[in-house]
């Protein structure tokens, strides 16, 4: 027979909601009685019914998470992030995906609703607020990561994609490259950002900013390498080719890596590539590849309590917007062995 609450509870003296605020890690029980608690759960090998305690709260313990694809590695770090905190508070993640497809988004949107979960956590490939319509008449507790739609007002965690762009840039100039091009995305605050701030270093550091050396492409999440690969081959076309570029993710700079090794040059000595993300593969590829670390786990985890909070009914005790400051990991992509 299943172990309950109640069983719990009797076993050790204590009254039900004391163990059931143990187990929602409700700070107001003394600390002797919760790790007799725990230690009882843990030796029973208890589960909550979540069906029962969905029923009796109005809530289902679900969070839904809302992703352009599955492909690129940031999703995965943030959504691990995401779920281990998540996990710990006895909620859990359902992971759809938009295919980077606006359409697609929308039905993920109704279908997670249809299921009835706590709130939705969406980096969304829509272009505008129309999508959304359906989630806020729902008044479905919702935020946004990664990518922000300003005229929304959602709660977002993302990076600050403006110094990240900075930073790369900067990075690229230390070294004493002049001709820096940048292989960014279209139609998305993160691309958008991440090029303003490209512009910004050349600009405080005295360097022109030329239309040619600044590429937009799209879908840069999926099939970033192919994309990365192609722009790359444009620039080297240039009458006066880049002797560095700053890739929008790091799976762009390893097809940009691939199409400078394939003209017969040399990275960092001819062409210098920085990527952003910091892929987990990034020390291991045949040029180990400097890259701009966005923190991508802990983004989870701060979404996750932000998530919470507002499910609680705490929105107005939590911060608006979050955006973490990204970190510059250099490898041999730019300074070399």
């Amino acid at each position: 027979m299943a172990v309950r609450l109640k069983d719990i509870a009797a076993d050790l003296g204590v009254s039900m909601v004391t163990v059931s605020k143990v187990l929602r890690g409700k700070p107001d029980v003394g600390e002797e009685t919760r790790q007799r608690v725990l230690k009882r759960v843990e030796e029973l090998n208890y589960r909550p019914n979540m069906l029962a305690r969905g029923l009796a709260s109005g809530k289902s313990f679900t969070v839904g998470l809302i992703v352009p694809d599955l492909v690129h590695t940031f999703f995965a770090e943030f959504a691990k992030g995401l779920s281990k905190a998540l996990r710990q508070r006895n909620y859990q993640l359902i992971l759809a995906s938009a295919e980077e497809d606006p359409e697609m988004e929308r039905e993920e949107i109704d279908q997670l609703l249809g299921r009835g979960v706590d709130a939705l956590l969406i980096a969304s490939c829509q272009s505008s607020t129309e999508g959304f319509a359906a989630l806020i008449e729902s008044k479905r507790p919702f935020l946004l990561f990664d990518r922000l739609l300003p005229e929304l007002d959602a709660h977002f965690v993302g990076t600050d994609d403006l110094q990240a762009g900075r930073i790369a840039t900067e990075h690229l100039i230390s070294l004493g490259r002049r001709q820096i091009a940048h292989i960014g995305g279209e139609g998305m605050s993160t691309a958008a950002d991440r090029l303003a701030g490209y512009r910004a270093a050349l600009e405080a550091h005295g360097l022109p900013f030329r239309e040619e050396l600044a590429i937009k492409r799209a879908r840069l999440e999926d099939v970033g390498d192919q994309t990365g690969r192609d722009a790359m081959n444009q620039l080297l076309q240039l009458p006066e080719r880049p002797d560095a570029v700053f890739c929008y993710n790091d799976l762009t700079a390893v097809g940009a890596i691939a199409s400078i090794r394939a003209h017969g040059l040399r990275v960092p000595e001819d062409v210098a590539v920085i990527g952003c993300g910091n892929l987990r593969l990034a020390p291991y590829l045949d040029v180990p590849l400097s890259s701009v670390d966005q923190l991508s786990a802990l983004q989870g985890e701060r979404a996750a309590q932000i998530a919470l909070a507002v499910i609680a009914g705490k929105a107005g005790q939590v911060e608006k917007e979050i955006r973490m400051k990204p970190q510059l990991i250099a490898r041999a992509s730019t300074v070399g062995k």
